[in-house]
């Protein structure tokens, strides 16, 4: 229902399947294969899952970002996120779905530089669905745009979005 949406911001992703970029299995089986001992503080146990996390999920703005989702529950560390249900399910949360009906209004699809998921290979499925697309990329932030360069994401959005 595309009359539903009067702009749309796309970050870092594009309408066409990521699989083949995306490392998030791999991150996923790192994160089910972290353990924890009970009884550490909230800092500690950070640490402990950042070093185990370390290997496989080498961006340290990452492994933070992935640190977010562990909290203590009755005395236990655990991921927030269910991970059983998301890597049975990475196909399909990787994969979009076809539209043939465009959205017609003002799209911004914001990228990362240093990140491979809105390539140049993907314009003409933007184009073809969100006709009134603009591509914009934050120099030097990876996937996690927010995250990398929060202010310059933050000055983009706001120059795409109508004045109040």
């Amino acid at each position: 229902q595309p009359d539903l949406v009067e702009r749309l911001i796309s970050v870092d992703i594009s309408p066409v399947p990521t699989a083949p970029v995306s490392e998030f299995s791999a991150y996923i089986s790192a994160m089910q294969s972290v353990r924890i001992p009970a009884g550490l503080s909230r800092s500690a146990a950070r640490q402990l899952a950042d070093e185990q996390l370390q290997p496989v999920v080498q961006l340290p703005q990452l492994r933070q970002f992935l640190l977010t989702n562990l909290v203590e529950v009755e005395g236990r560390y655990v991921w927030r996120v269910n991970l059983e249900a998301i890597s049975h399910h990475l196909a399909d949360i990787m994969n979009f779905p076809v539209f043939h009906k465009p959205y017609l209004g003002p799209a911004l699809f914001l990228g990362g530089s240093k990140s491979p998921y809105i390539s140049s290979k993907d314009y003409p499925e933007i184009q073809r669905l969100f006709p009134k697309a603009d591509v914009q990329y934050i120099e030097g932030a990876g996937h996690i745009v927010h995250q990398d360069k929060f202010e310059e994401f933050i000055t983009a959005v706001l120059k795409f979005l109508p004045p109040p």
